[in-house]
């Protein structure tokens, strides 16, 4: 714990207050020395929620020059966003929500965005097909694809794990190297879709943010906006599942777990 603080306010100390009073060059030399990657820009789709609040955080720690984007897409659990921008706030990265609400107009059939239930249980029940909101990661990634062309950075973080395989296509590694490859071919200047998380489950990433010291308690997963998580729903079942796997306490609020 003390030497994540250690990396964490290092990292802040030089964004901050070094990094404006160096050139260039004295920027690269501090960065290399550190061990850091301090000017490479990077576009990390933050939702809210653990998984990419765990790849942002890693990022982030890394030394990523981060931008994070947040999209409202009309979701039920819109509580995600604050969730996102009280993060982003802490950490002084560079945060933008973007609406793009209107895209309801074409997409209804989702259970996360128009006035159908949301499904309870696990992941791998035939009724969580209904929080699918077609072709929503394709429309994500091709935003945050322009944007990091548009600010010069050749990557975006993007939250897919192997948890989200069995119902959502659009997280699967078929369609993520698929879209590496268009995000290559898209625009004069390629940009890399990394998804360290790919092959990883939600118990895994969850082990992965408990070593780095991390608060799950900043993060939304409930589908529900409501006050507190339901714990019945597709993702709190599985983030429940993730602390339990890992012996650890989640300290989100819940209305029962």
């Amino acid at each position: 714990m003390g030497q994540l603080l250690s990396e964490t306010f290092f990292i802040v100390l030089y964004n901050r207050v070094y990094s404006p009073l160096l050139n260039s060059g004295t920027q690269a030399i501090v960065a290399t020395k550190c061990g850091v990657r301090m000017g490479e820009k990077a576009v990390v789709i933050y939702s809210g929620g653990m998984d990419s609040f765990t790849i942002l955080q890693r990022a982030y720690k890394e030394g990523y020059e981060l931008y994070a984007l947040t999209f409202d897409y009309g979701q039920k659990h819109k509580k995600e966003i604050r969730y996102a921008s009280a993060v982003c706030d802490e950490l002084g990265i560079p945060h933008r929500v973007i609406d793009i609400t209107a895209i309801n107009q074409l997409l209804q059939s989702s259970s996360l965005t128009s006035d159908m239930e949301i499904p309870e249980g696990h992941y791998e029940a035939a009724n969580m097909k209904s929080t699918v909101v077609p072709n929503r990661n394709m429309i994500l990634l091709s935003l945050a694809i322009g944007y990091a062309v548009d600010i010069g950075a050749s990557k975006v973080f993007y939250g897919a794990h192997s948890g989200d395989h069995a119902i959502y296509p659009d997280c699967r590694p078929d369609f993520v190297h698929a879209m590496n490859k268009v995000a290559k071919l898209a625009n004069y200047e390629p940009v890399d879709i990394v998804t360290p998380y790919l092959n990883s489950a939600k118990t895994e990433i969850l082990a992965d943010g408990l070593s780095m010291g991390l608060d799950y308690g900043k993060t939304w997963t409930c589908y529900n906006g409501r006050d507190k998580a339901c714990g019945k729903c597709g993702s709190c079942v599985e983030r429940l599942e993730a602390f339990a796997a890992n012996n650890a306490v989640d300290s989100l609020e819940y209305e029962q777990a």
